[in-house]
């Protein structure tokens, strides 16, 4: 059975790669290499060629092309009978979003919408879609659940939640389409081999990046937007997942929605459940891997909110999927990854 994963040399698409292979599934990678490396393949090929289950599957091609491009697309399904998409690539800086928002609009949706109209054509039926939790908007009221009202605040945000209604309108055209949104928290970490990670261009724009680059000695000190907030250390709380728990969700999902006659968009939230403070996380990592990490106190960061945690029930009633990894875990792995790499 093979699988294409659209941006699957990104950091979360990487490690749904090894986590697909090592569950028995034959997969076609398509990157543009805009936000990464194809040096990372060659790593994700590593760590499954150490697993000497028969039952791995493989990469069974890796192309180099925009999911925009109508041509590069269909070759694909014109070359492999493939049976499901899992679609990870688009461009992600919230920033940079709001700078160029008609470049975000443009390829985020002109992604998605391409790829349907290939899918359409080659009557493929199954996507698994990489959502956020940022559809959530301004919301307050953490743990937050699938039926809660949507709304963005940024570009980025906004080709997720059309990106999701574009599915929904049509699955609604095709009863026989049946796309699964997947709406993350804040994913970090890194595989457990270290050979696989975030490595972000240019300044982070993520927390846990930012924290492994202070304790490296790259930059000077983190700055922490805000300490006023009503949480228990005053500092912003979020949901944070390791990625290879995020990954498995998405086997999870894949598996649940080739199986299942469910017609629409089906939504999961895929978190720990449990909110974790920022001075939290900073000082784990700091205790965990015995390094200092040095950071100041800023004003708060316009748009950002209190708390912010997933009410991750649905995925483990439904989907048979639970987060197991730790702050422990993600704090150890980032650093294993962030120290084990060429800088």
């Amino acid at each position: 059975m093979k699988i294409l994963v659209t941006g699957g040399a990104g950091y979360i698409g990487s490690h749904t790669v090894v986590e697909l292979i090592e569950a028995g599934y034959d997969v076609v990678v398509i990157d543009d290499y805009s936000n990464s490396n194809p040096s990372v393949l060659e790593r994700v090929q590593k760590i499954v060629s150490q697993n000497d289950s028969a039952d791995c599957g493989e990469i069974s091609e890796i192309v180099e092309g925009d999911v925009c491009d109508y041509e590069a697309v269909k070759g694909i399904f014109d070359r492999h009978d493939i049976e499901a998409v899992i679609h990870f690539a688009g461009f992600k800086a919230v920033g940079e979003s709001v700078e160029k928002p008609l470049m975000y609009y443009q390829n985020n949706l002109g992604a998605t919408m391409n790829l349907i109209r290939v899918m359409e054509e080659a009557g493929v039926k199954r996507i698994i879609f990489s959502s956020s939790a940022t559809v959530y908007g301004m919301n307050n009221e953490a743990p937050f659940d699938e039926s809660m009202p949507t709304s963005c605040t940024n570009p980025y945000g906004w080709t997720k939640l059309m990106s999701e209604q574009i599915l929904s309108d049509a699955a609604v055209a095709d009863e026989s389409f049946r796309p699964v949104l997947l709406r993350y928290f804040n994913p970090v970490g890194a595989h457990p081999s270290g050979l696989i990670g975030e490595n972000p261009r240019g300044i982070p724009n993520n927390l846990m990046p930012y924290v492994q680059q202070v304790a490296s000695g790259i930059r000077e000190k983190l700055t922490v937007f805000g300490d006023d907030y009503d949480t228990p250390d005053g500092t912003g709380v979020r949901d944070y997942i390791h990625v290879v728990d995020l990954a498995k969700g998405h086997v999870k999902a894949l598996e649940w929605s080739l199986k299942s006659d469910e017609q629409g968009c089906a939504v999961f939230n895929l978190g720990t459940g449990r909110g974790t403070s920022v001075v939290e996380l900073v000082t784990a990592f700091a205790e965990i891997n015995e390094v200092p990490v040095p950071y100041v106190i800023g004003p708060r960061r316009a748009g950002d909110i209190a708390t912010c945690y997933a009410d991750a029930s649905r995925a483990e009633k439904v989907l048979g999927w639970k987060a197991e990894k730790n702050i422990e875990d993600m704090c150890r792995d980032a650093w294993r990854w962030e120290t084990g790499r060429e800088q």
